[in-house]
C-alpha cells in the first residue's frame, strides 16, 4: 500500500463508511431506502396508472394481474397512489429533519459555546416545549395553521428541534473546553468562526444520527395527523397516512387499502432507524480500536516491508 493510500484510507469519512458497512442491518436498510425512495421519485415511470386515475367499473377490486394492490373506494390503483403517496411523505420527513435539526443544531451550538444568561435562557425555552405534550400541541398547530403541505412541514419542524438541541449543547460543552478551541481563540477568531470552522466538523456524527431519528419520527407524525383529518389534505395530495385514515372504515372489507401504506410507513420508519443506529455505531470514536485493528496491522506490515 503506498503511503497516498494510507493516507486517504485514514480519513474520517472513509473510517466512517467502514464501520458503517460493517453493520449488515444498516447497510441492508440503507439499500431498501434508497430503492423506496427512487421507485417514489420515479413514479411516473414506474407506477401502472397515472396518479388520480379512476377506473369506475373497477371499485374495490382485489389485488391481482389488473392491479396489484387492488384499488380504493373510487376505483384508483392502489400501488400508483402508494408510490405518489410516497413521494410526498418522504419529502415532508427529509424537510423536516434537514430544518428542525439545523434550528436545533444552531440554538445548541450557541448555547454551549456561549454559556451564561445565554445558555440558561435557551434551555429553558427548550425544556419548557419539551414538557409539553407533543401529540396535543401539534394537533392544535396544524388545526390553527392549515392542511398543506408546507403547514405540515412547519408545524413539525417548529416542534422538533429541542431534543436536538440539547444533544448538540452538551456536545459542545466538552468540546469548548479543548486545546484547540483555545489555540483558535488565541489567534483571534471570533465566535460564529470556532463554532462553525471548529467545532461543526467535529458534530458531524451527532448530527447524522439526529437527521435519521427526526426524519423517522416526521414521517410517523405526519401519517398520524393525515390519519386524524389535520395533515396533509387528500384531495389533490396524497400521502401515506391519509391512505390510511380515509380506508380504515375498509378493513375488513378491503384489508389492502390500509395494510399497502401501514406496511410502507412501518418499513421506510424501520430503515431510518437502523441506518440511524448504524451512523452512531459508525462515528462512535470508542470503536477505533476495535474496527480499525486489522487495517492498523496491515499498514504496519506494509510499512515493515517497504523497510526490508
Amino acid at each position: 500500500m503506498t503511503a497516498a493510500e494510507a493516507r486517504r484510507t485514514q480519513r474520517p469519512a472513509v473510517i466512517a463508511w467502514r464501520r458503517f458497512a460493517r453493520r449488515r442491518l444498516a447497510l441492508v436498510s440503507l439499500a431498501v431506502l434508497v430503492g423506496i425512495a427512487v421507485a417514489t421519485v420515479g413514479a411516473e415511470l414506474l407506477a401502472p396508472y397515472p396518479a388520480g386515475r379512476t377506473h369506475a367499473a373497477d371499485v374495490l377490486a382485489a389485488p391481482g394481474r389488473d392491479y396489484l394492490l387492488g384499488t380504493d373506494t373510487v376505483g384508483r390503483d392502489t400501488l400508483s397512489q402508494l408510490l405518489f403517496a410516497g413521494r410526498v411523505t418522504l419529502a415532508v420527513g427529509v424537510s423536516v429533519a434537514l430544518l428542525a435539526t439545523l434550528g436545533g443544531a444552531l440554538v445548541g451550538m450557541v448555547a454551549g459555546y456561549v454559556g451564561g444568561a445565554v445558555d440558561a435562557v435557551l434551555m429553558r425555552l427548550t425544556d419548557t416545549l419539551l414538557a409539553l405534550p407533543a401529540l396535543m400541541v401539534v394537533i392544535m398547530a396544524a388545526r390553527m395553521l392549515g392542511d398543506s403541505i408546507f403547514d405540515v412541514v412547519l408545524v413539525l419542524s417548529l416542534l422538533g428541534w429541542m431534543a436536538v438541541a440539547r444533544i448538540i449543547r452538551g456536545k459542545v460543552l466538552a468540546l469548548r473546553e479543548l486545546e484547540f478551541v483555545a489555540a483558535a481563540r488565541a489567534m483571534g477568531a471570533g465566535m460564529w468562526r470556532v463554532m462553525f470552522r471548529h467545532l461543526l466538523p467535529n458534530l458531524v456524527g451527532e448530527i447524522s444520527v439526529a437527521v435519521s431519528l427526526a426524519a423517522a419520527a416526521a414521517i410517523l407524525a405526519e401519517s398520524v395527523l393525515s390519519f386524524l383529518g389535520l395533515g396533509v389534505s387528500p384531495v389533490h395530495t396524497p400521502t401515506w397516512g391519509n391512505m390510511l385514515g380515509g380506508n380504515e372504515g375498509f378493513m375488513t372489507v378491503a384489508p389492502w387499502l390500509v395494510i399497502a401504506p401501514g406496511l410502507a410507513i412501518a418499513v421506510t420508519v424501520l430503515c431510518v432507524n437502523f441506518i440511524g443506529d448504524g451512523l452512531r455505531d459508525a462515528f462512535d470514536v470508542r470503536s477505533d480500536g476495535r474496527d480499525d485493528q486489522p487495517h492498523r496491522r496491515s499498514l504496519r506490515g506494509a510499512s515493515g516491508g517497504s523497510r526490508r
